[in-house]
């Protein structure tokens, strides 16, 4: 085992930005050792305890942002119209705005179980970090269907759009080989599942902020993720935030000739919602859940009723 132990600016970093998204075990699920939880720590260069401290840390502000959403009555009185029968299998399959310890994923998960009477459902957290849809399509398998679920929330795209420093004149996935991913996606899960999938369109970025950050060799532009949520959009099933504006100011904070995502809603990145950030994609997954149509079994769902969406 090594003995490097991370200097105070290591470990700085890894508090404050990295290891809410260093779910290794996730990443590597096959590498001998991988949930050896003092091993984890030592390629850290940091105690074991000081990884549990850590981690639960972020666990306790996913769930500390559940009981404030549900106290503000945000969605509460929407819970009990949500299309989830006791006992279901909920996955999520997306990236690291998923994988987040406290990410909107977990606060969904702690919403239902604190609101709703004697939940009885299965949470599996199937995001990677920065994968993008061939990523994710390659470990559908292992990372999906293994669960045997009954529903399926779809959160991909944002790295898809990502254009790599090297090859700054087209994003790294097509739109084409993205449409594509998520059609074997699609009916990949349609042979195990008769729920409709449950799809999360990107939030923006600002890209202002996370061309600032050396750790990332990509751009992001509201463009690409625009391009995204149009194919998204023409999908069948639950379209959550369709017009990707969760991460804007709200009406009655909103300043004069200001427009686009409020700045607080995000880390420093511009990129990775923070927890503020995170609550407004679960209260959007969970108006749309349970304001969304159901008309005949093959069509997409249509808008929530209270759906407003911004004029041209």
């Amino acid at each position: 085992m090594s003995d490097y132990k991370a200097t105070e600016e290591e470990k700085e970093v890894l508090e404050k930005y990295l290891l809410q998204f260093l779910n290794l075990e996730k990443r590597y699920p096959l590498l001998p050792g991988i949930k050896n939880e003092e091993a984890m720590a030592a390629l850290m260069g940091i105690e074991i305890d000081e990884l549990k401290k850590l981690r639960g840390r972020f666990a306790s502000n996913a769930k500390q942002a559940a009981v404030e959403l549900l106290e503000d009555g945000g969605g509460h009185e929407w819970l009990e119209e949500l299309p989830f029968e006791k006992g279901d299998t909920i996955v999520a399959l997306g990236d690291s705005i998923t994988d987040d310890l406290q990410g909107w994923f977990n606060i969904f998960q702690h919403v239902l179980e604190i609101g709703l009477e004697d939940p009885e459902f299965t949470f599996i957290n199937s995001g990677v970090s920065y994968d993008t849809s061939t990523d994710a399509l390659k470990r559908l398998n292992r990372d999906v269907l293994d669960h045997e679920p009954d529903w399926v929330i779809v959160a991909l795209g944002t790295f898809d759009a990502q254009r790599l420093h090297v090859s700054p004149d087209r994003p790294l996935v097509s739109l084409a080989d993205y449409w594509e991913n998520l059609n074997s996606i699609q009916s990949t899960v349609e042979e195990v599942t008769d729920n409709p999938l449950i799809w999360v369109t990107p939030p923006p970025v600002i890209t202002e902020m996370l061309q600032q950050v050396r750790l990332f060799n990509f751009d992001l532009f509201e463009e690409d993720l625009s391009s995204i949520r149009e194919i998204l959009t023409g999908k069948q099933g639950y379209i959550v935030d369709p017009l990707g504006e969760r991460m804007n100011e709200d009406e009655g904070d909103q300043e004069e000739d200001s427009e686009g995502p409020a700045p607080w809603n995000y880390l420093s990145d511009g990129l990775h919602p923070s927890l503020s950030g995170h609550v407004n994609t679960v209260k959007e997954v969970i108006r749309f859940l349970a304001l969304a149509k159901d008309p005949e079994e093959g069509s997409s769902f249509e808008t929530p009723d209270d759906y407003q969406a911004e004029d041209d």
